[in-house]
């Protein structure tokens, strides 16, 4: 089912003036981005910090912000060495994570929470991803619908429409005209978890038409091992009780992937995990 014609998919632009701690430019784009996950879990954040050149190089890397990771997967492609690309997917990698952390700064400072409620250790993997145009004869061809099991994604696209959020049940959006400049960033469910179910985790796909391939790049959060999801208690209460149990990422990603029928999941998963029930307010935690 198609959406709406009225709903409009959240466009925000991170102006270096806006980034500066403290600001009412930063309290206004804290607010814009929170709303924007709460209610889309998804956002189209325009950032041209990142230059084109470092936006159309790719590959899949584990650590893409360990320059050491990126040399040793430049030596299997590349025997004799190859700097200049090591070099720009170095950069890109890492300024991509200087952008989930600034995102995550937002979503901290718009609850008005500390640093240290969202503060973890982490590998940030990149990918670079192909879709191929549906064969002669079909129309439409895609990639079942799912929301992210690392905390966070990034997304960058190469102009050619594919991706698609469900914004009501049932109801697509796909997502087109992207600005040459702009990334997608994707709560992932842990960070849904985190927040006590007030971001929203996007459920979404890639659904391919025409004759052209599409390549786009994606940058996952991964925590490391032992690393646990807990919802500060900031963010639960009466109006807002506890949702999720503290879980191990870890164990949580390989109970989503162990079991390829659990790979097509629209955000269920989650709670057969860690859902508490029933819910738990503070008032009830402190008896």
């Amino acid at each position: 089912m198609s959406v709406d014609a009225k709903i409009e998919f959240p466009v925000i632009e991170f102006r270096s003036a806006d980034l500066e701690r403290g600001t009412n430019g930063w309290h206004q784009l804290c607010k814009k981005v929170r709303e924007a996950c709460e209610t889309f879990g998804c956002f189209e954040v325009v950032y041209d910090t990142i230059s084109f050149e470092r936006r159309c190089l790719g590959f899949g890397i584990g650590d893409v912000s360990n320059s050491d990771s990126v040399k040793d997967f430049a030596q299997l492609m590349w025997p004799e060495g190859h700097p200049r690309f090591c070099d720009t997917i170095h950069s890109m990698g890492t300024q991509l994570e200087v952008l989930h952390k600034l995102i995550w700064l937002m979503l901290i400072d718009s609850y008005g929470l500390g640093e240290d409620s969202l503060k973890m250790n982490y590998t940030m993997s990149m990918r670079m991803m192909k879709y191929m145009a549906p064969p002669l004869g079909e129309s439409e061809t895609g990639l079942f619908a799912h929301t992210d099991k690392p905390v966070s994604t990034i997304i960058c696209e190469d102009q050619i429409p594919g991706l698609e959020i469900e914004v009501n049940d049932g109801q697509w959006m796909k997502l087109t005209n992207l600005s040459p400049s702009s990334f997608v960033f994707m709560v992932g469910d842990p960070l849904k978890a985190w927040s006590n179910g007030r971001l929203k985790s996007t459920n979404h796909k890639v659904m391919m038409s025409g004759d052209k391939d599409r390549f786009s790049i994606a940058a996952f959060i991964i925590p490391n091992e032992g690393t646990v999801i807990k919802t500060p208690k900031e963010l639960i209460d009466e109006e807002h009780p506890q949702l999720f149990k503290d879980f191990d990422f870890m164990k949580f990603f390989f109970f989503a992937f162990s079991d390829p029928a659990r790979r097509i999941d629209s955000g269920q998963l989650l709670y057969e995990f860690a859902a508490v029930s029933p819910p738990v307010s503070n008032a009830r935690m402190d008896k």
